[in-house]
């Protein structure tokens, strides 16, 4: 420690608009704008309006989080690869949880943009829960395995977040200071192990900075991080991070990159918790800030495939998970140097193609149903279309 999706526009330059829909809207599926990782994807045809630059950032991300799942097993014996996996899971997350805030902007309470919070991400959580724990029973030999909603297994917490992050978009937007209130909740969450494990709350509030500081953010923002000084800067700030990250494999866990625990859970002190909240999210911006410096501004052979990356998070974890329970781990070539480069490239090849347009073919029916059957149709909108016809 979730965990849409089409062509770019030609010109990744162009200013932005002010307020986009956000994903999870009709409207948002219609102009087919990019709403960050996890979340339901357009119709995968070719669509102006997209910037290249958050398909790339999407598709970048989520490879580094299939490398990282595929790094977990490794850590144990490698400090080489326990540092890798530290480093990216500093920033990857943030990343995401930072563009699908900026395409939040325009949430609000409207019918249309309710009922796609619902069918793309709501539904999409709902079926993967299930068909999470029925794959665990059957490839960990678990058969009590029970199904909970209340308890998101896996990458399924992201959905569950994501859903409450949504629905609060509204009071962000009225509160004089939207970052420092919810970087305070984040530390009071760090420091509050009675919280409990209930639709993963600690990682809903001690990720929540990140998602509002993306629903502050202006296309302006995003421009100054892609600037080459930036880029130039990015190179010794990672370089630095690597290093640390070496010399720390060792001596703190990795569960704090997490988020999902408090700080008397992780066996130290209340004021520890406040200090590694505050510290992770300063360490995590100024990698954020770096990674997408590094991402392509323009159309690349990789930037459709953006348009997928709920698909890839979704359907990669069963792999992740089936390689530990099946003993994939288990063979000693895996924990050489040319095997835990294997893996890497392996686990980046997998998510790849399960973000391609044939895989969300197959199962847009879980992460992007219509549905128009569940909900009551406007009578404003049907008398119009009687008239008019």
């Amino acid at each position: 420690m979730v965990p849409q999706m089409f062509h770019a526009a030609p010109n990744p330059r162009r200013e932005l608009p002010a307020a986009r829909e956000p994903a999870g809207t009709d409207r948002a599926v219609r102009t087919a704008q990019p709403t960050g990782v996890p979340e339901a994807a357009p119709k995968p045809a070719p669509t102006a309006g997209r910037d290249a630059f958050f398909d790339n950032a999407k598709y970048l991300a989520i490879v580094l989080v299939a490398m990282g799942h595929a790094w977990e097993p490794l850590t144990d014996g490698s400090r080489a690869a326990e540092a890798l996996y530290m480093a990216v899971y500093a920033f990857h997350m943030p990343a995401f949880i930072i563009i699908s805030g900026y395409f939040s902007r325009s949430f609000d309470m409207r019918k249309d943009r309710l009922q796609r919070l619902v069918t793309g991400v709501a539904v999409p959580y709902i079926l993967f829960e299930v068909a999470y724990t029925f794959f665990k029973r059957w490839a960990d030999d678990t058969p009590d395995q029970p199904i909970s909603l209340l308890d998101p297994w896996f990458l399924t917490w992201f959905l569950v977040a994501l859903f409450i992050w949504r629905l609060t978009t509204p009071l962000w937007k009225i509160v004089r200071w939207p970052v420092p209130l919810a970087l305070t909740i984040a530390v009071l969450a760090s420091v509050s192990p009675e919280i409990g494990d209930d639709l993963d709350l600690q990682r809903v509030l001690q990720f929540l900075p990140f998602f509002v500081l993306g629903l502050c953010l202006r296309p302006e923002h995003f421009r100054m991080v892609r600037r080459r000084a930036v880029r130039i800067a990015a190179v010794p700030v990672f370089a630095a991070t690597l290093v640390i990250a070496y010399w720390a494999a060792p001596r703190m866990t990795s569960a704090w990159f997490y988020h999902r625990d408090s700080a008397q859970e992780l066996g130290t002190t209340w004021w520890a918790g406040a200090v590694m909240t505050l510290a992770l999210f300063g360490c995590s911006l100024v990698l954020v800030a770096c990674f997408y410096s590094w991402v392509p501004t323009r159309h690349r052979w990789f930037t459709v495939l953006g348009a997928g990356t709920l698909y890839g998070y979704l359907l990669h974890g069963f792999l992740a998970k089936g390689a530990r329970f099946w003993g994939w781990f288990d063979h000693p070539w895996v924990h050489t140097p040319l095997g835990e480069i294997a893996v890497t490239v392996i686990a980046g090849a997998v998510v790849t193609a399960l973000c391609t347009p044939p895989v969300r073919k197959v199962f847009r029916f879980a992460m992007e149903p219509t549905m128009a059957w569940a909900f009551r149709k406007d009578p404003v909108e049907a008398a119009g279309r009687r008239t008019a016809s």
